[in-house]
C-alpha cells in the first residue's frame, strides 16, 4: 500500500508555552528545540511568536544558529503578524526564515477586531507577504478562528482562500482556535477546503477544549489534510492543544495509509523533560506518557498476562521507551508481587508469598503507596517479625511533640496478657517513648532494656516523600548485640516497631 506523507509540526515553544504559568528559559528552549528535531524527528517545530519579549529574540537566535549549522533552519518556524513589517524586521534581527502570518479566518474577527474589510485585509496581507518574499522568507498563514469561520461565515473563508492561492505562500494553516470543531465538522470542512484547492499543503491546528483534539486530528488526516500541528503532553491555552504521543499512537495503529517520521520510541523521554522544563505535571493516566497507563493494578489482569497475555494491546510499552509495570496494594493480588519478584530476581515459596501479599493488602488499606522498590523491605519485614514470638506487645502510644514544650510520649504495653502503662519526656519523640518504655521495665520488669548504639533510617531508591521507610537499629545488652528493623511510611512508627520486636528477644 502506498503511503500518503504527513507533516507533524510540533507548536509546544509557541502555543504550548501559552500554559498558564509556563515560560521556557533560552537554554531550555533550544534544549528542547534540538530534542524535538534530532531525537523525535518531528517535521518542523514553531518556536516563538515575534515581537513579544528580548528574552524571546535570544531563544529564536540560539535555535537559529544552531540549526543554522545543522541543516534545520528551514524547519524553524515564528509566529507573525500583519504589523506593516515590524515582525519582518524582528525575523531579520533573530536569523527566522518561515513565518507563520497570523490571519483572520473568520468575518467575525475581521470585523470586529480588526474593524476592516476583507478586501482591505486582503491588501494588507499582500503586502506582508511581498515583504517576506523580498527578504527571503517563506510564508505559511494561519486563518485564525477558521472553525467559527467555517460555520457562519464560509462565503468569506473560501473568498480569503481563493486570494491566498494567488499568493508565493508554503502553507495554509487552519485552526481551530477555541477547540469547538466536532470530529464530524472537522473532516466535513476540511473535505470541502481540500475538495476546492487539492493542490494547496493545508495543516490542521486543534485544540482540546471538549477533549476532542485527537478525535479531530484523527478526521482531519482523514479528509486529506497534510500536516498536523501539536504539542508535547497537550500544554497550550485554556485546555490545551492536540497531544503529540496520542495523535501518533494513533495514526501509526489505525491509518496505515499515513506515514509519519516521528519517532515514538522517543516520545516519552522527550514529554518527561518538558514536563520537568515546564513544571507542567503529567497527568498520571494521561495515554501513552502518563505514570500508570503501562501499569497493571488488578491481580486478575497480571494473571492474565501470565496466561497469553491476555489483558494486552497493541500500545505495548516498549514502543515508547517504557516497561510493563504491576502495581501493589489491596488489589494487586499474588500473580503482580510474582511480577515484581521476577523482575528482582527474588523467590518465595507460597507460604511467605502469602504472607506477604497479605502485609501489601494491608498497606493499601491504609492508602500506603507501595512501589517495586519497596518490596525487598516489606519481605525482610514480614518474614523477620514471623520468626518472632509476640509476647510483648506495643498495644497503644500517644506521641506529642507542641512549640516551647519537650516532646512527650504516653504508652501502653500488653506484656503476656497484662497491660502496664506510663508516661514520659525526651529530646524527640522516639527518645520520650524510650524513657516510657524504661521506666515500665524498671518498675514492673527484672529485665533491663538493652542500649541504643545505632539508629539508621532509610528508604528505597528513587521512591518519593511517601515511601515506606525502614529503621534499622543496633542493640547492646551484656550478653549480646544485636539488630532489628521496623517498616513503616512515618520514621517514628517503624523505629517503634523495630523497638517492639527488641522486646520480644530479649
Amino acid at each position: 500500500m502506498e503511503q500518503r506523507k504527513i507533516e507533524i509540526m510540533d507548536t509546544t515553544l509557541r502555543d504550548g508555552e501559552q500554559t498558564s504559568g509556563v515560560s521556557f528559559s533560552v537554554s531550555e528552549k533550544l534544549t528542547i528545540a534540538k530534542l524535538l528535531l534530532e531525537e523525535l524527528k518531528v517535521d518542523r517545530i514553531e518556536i516563538a511568536s515575534a515581537r513579544v519579549s528580548d528574552g524571546e529574540m535570544r531563544a529564536v537566535q540560539k535555535i537559529t544558529e544552531w540549526a543554522s549549522q545543522n541543516n534545520f533552519l528551514d524547519k524553524i518556524e515564528v509566529l507573525t503578524f500583519v504589523d506593516e513589517g515590524k515582525s519582518i524586521d524582528w525575523m531579520l534581527s533573530t536569523g527566522a526564515k518561515v513565518q507563520n502570518l497570523l490571519t483572520k479566518g473568520s468575518l467575525n474577527h475581521l470585523i470586529h477586531q480588526l474593524k476592516k474589510t476583507p478586501d482591505q485585509h486582503f491588501s494588507d496581507i499582500k503586502k506582508t507577504i511581498g515583504l517576506a518574499q523580498k527578504n527571503h522568507i517563506k510564508t505559511n498563514v494561519y486563518l485564525e478562528d477558521w472553525s467559527n469561520g467555517m460555520r457562519n461565515s464560509k462565503e468569506y473563508v473560501f473568498e480569503y482562500l481563493s486570494f491566498l492561492a494567488t499568493q508565493p505562500i508554503q502553507r495554509i494553516l487552519l485552526p481551530d482556535t477555541l477547540g469547538i470543531l466536532t470530529p464530524s465538522e472537522t473532516f466535513q470542512f476540511i473535505s470541502e477546503v481540500r475538495d476546492k484547492f487539492p493542490t494547496i499543503h493545508l495543516d490542521f491546528h486543534g485544540h482540546n477544549d471538549y477533549d476532542l483534539g485527537v478525535a479531530n486530528a484523527m478526521e482531519a488526516v482523514k479528509a486529506g489534510i497534510n500536516g498536523l500541528h501539536l504539542t508535547i503532553n497537550g500544554m497550550g491555552e485554556r485546555a490545551g492543544n492536540a497531544p503529540m504521543a496520542s495523535v501518533i499512537a494513533v495514526i501509526n495503529d489505525f491509518l496505515d495509509d499515513i506515514k509519519i517520521t516521528a519517532k515514538e520510541s522517543s516520545l516519552h523521554k522527550v514529554s518527561k523533560l518538558v514536563e520537568n522544563f515546564s513544571g507542567f505535571r503529567i497527568p498520571v493516566n494521561k495515554p501513552i506518557v502518563g505514570a500508570n497507563v503501562f501499569t497493571q493494578t488488578a491481580g486478575i489482569h497480571a494473571d492474565g498476562d501470565n496466561k497469553n497475555n491476555l489483558y494486552f494491546n497493541d500500545l505495548m510499552p516498549e514502543r515508547f521507551g517504557r516497561k510493563r509495570k504491576y502495581a501493589l496494594g489491596k488489589t494487586s493480588g499474588k500473580a503482580n508481587i510474582q511480577k515484581n519478584l521476577q523482575d528482582l530476581g527474588i523467590s518465595l515459596n507460597n507460604e511467605e508469598l502469602k504472607k506477604v501479599t497479605q502485609r501489601i493488602i494491608e498497606l493499601g488499606d491504609k492508602k500506603e503507596v507501595v512501589s517495586q522498590e519497596d518490596l525487598p523491605y516489606i519481605i525482610s519485614d514480614v518474614l523477620d517479625s514471623d520468626s518472632i514470638e509476640r509476647k510483648v506487645v506495643v498495644e497503644n502510644y500517644v506521641l506529642g511533640h507542641a512549640k516551647g514544650l519537650k516532646p512527650s510520649t504516653t504508652l501502653m504495653l500488653k506484656v503476656e496478657g497484662v497491660l502496664y502503662e506510663a508516661h514520659a519526656q525526651g529530646d524527640g519523640q522516639f527518645d520520650a517513648f524510650m524513657n516510657a518504655l524504661k521506666k515500665l521495665y524498671k518498675t514492673h520488669s527484672k529485665k533491663t532494656i538493652p542500649n541504643l548504639i545505632d539508629y539508621t533510617v532509610r528508604i528505597p531508591p528513587g521512591s518519593n516523600s511517601d515511601a515506606l521507610c525502614e529503621t534499622i537499629i543496633t542493640w547492646k545488652s551484656e550478653a549480646k548485640e544485636f539488630i532489628t528493623r521496623g517498616l513503616d511510611s512515618d520514621q517514628t512508627v517503624s523505629a517503634i516497631k523495630a523497638t517492639e520486636k527488641m522486646l520480644n528477644i530479649i
